[in-house]
C-alpha cells in the first residue's frame, strides 16, 4: 500500500493574516489616511498631511491615539496645549482628550503613524469641536 500525497500548501507570511486585503486609503481636504493594519481593539493608520493643513480639533468618546511622525515636523496641539515632534518623536492622546495634528511646513508633506485603541474605532466616532474645512 502507498501513503496518499499530502497536499502542498504555500507557506503563508504571518504579516500578511493581519493585514486589510485592500488597504483603505481615504482621501481628507487635509490628506489623507490609510489603514495598514488592524484587529480587535486597535487599528494602525498611516496619516499622509499636506504641507500648511491640519486635522480638525476634534475628540473621541471610545478610542485613545499614539502618534508617532515618522516624517516631516507636527504641530501637536492637546487640550489646547501646543507642542511639536520631529521624526521618531511620538505622543498619547487620551480618550475624550481635545486633539489636533497640524503640518506647519509650507513644502514637505507630514506623515504620521496613528495607533488607535479602545472599544470602538469607526470614523463616526469624532467629535469636532473646530474645522478648517466646515466640517465641525
Amino acid at each position: 500500500m502507498m501513503p496518499a500525497e499530502q497536499p502542498q500548501s504555500e507557506p503563508i507570511d504571518a504579516g500578511q493574516l493581519r493585514r486589510p486585503r485592500n488597504p483603505r486609503r481615504e482621501d481628507r481636504p487635509w490628506g489623507s489616511y490609510e489603514v495598514l493594519t488592524r484587529g480587535p481593539g486597535f487599528q494602525v493608520k498611516r496619516l499622509s498631511i499636506k504641507p500648511d493643513s491640519r486635522l480638525s480639533y476634534q475628540w473621541h468618546r471610545h478610542r485613545a491615539e499614539t502618534w508617532t511622525v515618522a516624517r516631516g515636523i507636527a504641530k501637536v496641539t492637546i487640550n489646547g496645549e501646543d507642542q511639536m515632534l520631529g521624526p521618531s518623536q511620538s505622543i498619547h492622546v487620551p480618550r475624550t482628550h481635545k486633539h489636533r495634528i497640524a503640518n506647519p511646513s509650507s513644502i514637505e508633506p507630514l506623515e504620521i503613524i496613528e495607533v488607535q485603541t479602545g472599544d470602538y474605532l469607526g470614523e463616526d466616532d469624532i467629535v469636532r469641536e473646530a474645522d478648517d474645512f466646515g466640517r465641525a
